[in-house]
C-alpha cells in the first residue's frame, strides 16, 4: 500500500492538473509494481507560484522550472532497483502524457518501511502477519 503526496508548483496547477498527476502516479504504481488498482491513498497539494512555497535548483544539471512536481511515495520495502527505476520512468512519462508536465520537472522520492508501520483504519495494523503488498 503506497501513500503518495504530490506537491505541484507553477502556473496551471489546479484541480485538473493535480488530478492528472495523481492518476499518472497511481497508474505507474499499478503498472510497474503491481499495486492493486483500488489501493489509492494520495494527498494532492497545489502551491501558488507567486508565493514561492516550493523551491528548486538545477541540481545534477537538470533544468527545472515553474512546472516542478514533487512526488513523495511511502511504501513497504521489498522492490528491486529495476522496479524503482521503471516506476520513476513511468511516472515521468505519464505525468507528461496526462498533465503536460515535462519529465525534467518530475522529482520523485521513495521512503520504504515495514508492515508494522501501517494502520489502514480501525486502529489495527492490518499488514502485521500479512504477505500482501
Amino acid at each position: 500500500m503506497p501513500f503518495v503526496r504530490i506537491d505541484a508548483h507553477g502556473c496551471g496547477t489546479g484541480d485538473d492538473r493535480l488530478d492528472a498527476l495523481g492518476r499518472a502516479v497511481h497508474d505507474a504504481l499499478v503498472e510497474t509494481l503491481g499495486i492493486p488498482r483500488d489501493d489509492r491513498f494520495q494527498v494532492l497539494t497545489a502551491h501558488d507560484a507567486a508565493a514561492r512555497t516550493l523551491r528548486h535548483d538545477d541540481y545534477l544539471g537538470v533544468r527545472r522550472d515553474a512546472g516542478i512536481v514533487f512526488v513523495a511515495i511511502t511504501l513497504r520495502a521489498g522492490r528491486t532497483t529495476r522496479q524503482k527505476e521503471a516506476l520513476y520512468a513511468r511516472i515521468a512519462q505519464l505525468a507528461e502524457e496526462y498533465a503536460g508536465t515535462a519529465p525534467r520537472n518530475v522529482f520523485v522520492t521513495l521512503t520504504e518501511n515495514t508492515s508494522a508501520d501501517w494502520s489502514l483504519g480501525n486502529g489495527l495494523a492490518q499488514y502485521v502477519g500479512s504477505g500482501s503488498c
